[in-house]
């Protein structure tokens, strides 16, 4: 089954943004995330639309971050992305005649609805800013055991 990576894609496409100096490309970041531009610039538009990059035309234009590092969580990413579905397994049938059909669709709604407000409450809790602190950590490390 194939897994809904827009969120982990954005994240990757925004922290080499945080990391460059100065806008980058669709086709940059395309390549960054092993995917088409035109892909990257559709999710760019979504988050253009939620106010957190800027497109910037010209000959060196490209896509630049617009909020701050801090104040954009993992939720608002979420949000953005238009609130794609958190888990990939659901009910056989959603309006079941069968009775214990219907006392195992309402044990696993109620599940996965506590399952996901948990998630996006840990979304919300977790921001870019977070996100690029860990990569420099990481990356001076991987720096030192070279030296």
């Amino acid at each position: 089954m194939r897994r809904d990576c827009r969120l982990s894609s954005v994240l990757h496409a925004l922290l080499h943004m945080a990391e460059h100096d100065g806008p980058m490309t669709s086709e940059t970041l395309g390549q960054c995330l092993g995917t088409n531009p035109v892909v990257v610039r559709r999710t760019m538009g979504l988050l253009r639309d939620a106010g957190l990059v800027t497109a910037e035309r010209g000959h060196s234009g490209g896509w630049r971050i617009s909020a701050d590092l801090g104040a954009v969580s993992l939720r608002r990413l979420h949000e953005a992305l238009g609130e794609p579905a958190i888990f990939a397994i659901g009910n056989r049938n959603e309006t079941p005649e069968c009775l214990v059909e219907q006392s195992v669709n309402a044990a696993l709604e109620g599940a996965f609805a506590e399952a996901e407000a948990l998630l996006l409450e840990r979304f919300a809790d977790v921001t870019l800013a977070d996100l690029a602190q860990d990569f420099a950590r990481r990356h001076a490390q991987r720096r030192a055991a070279q030296e």
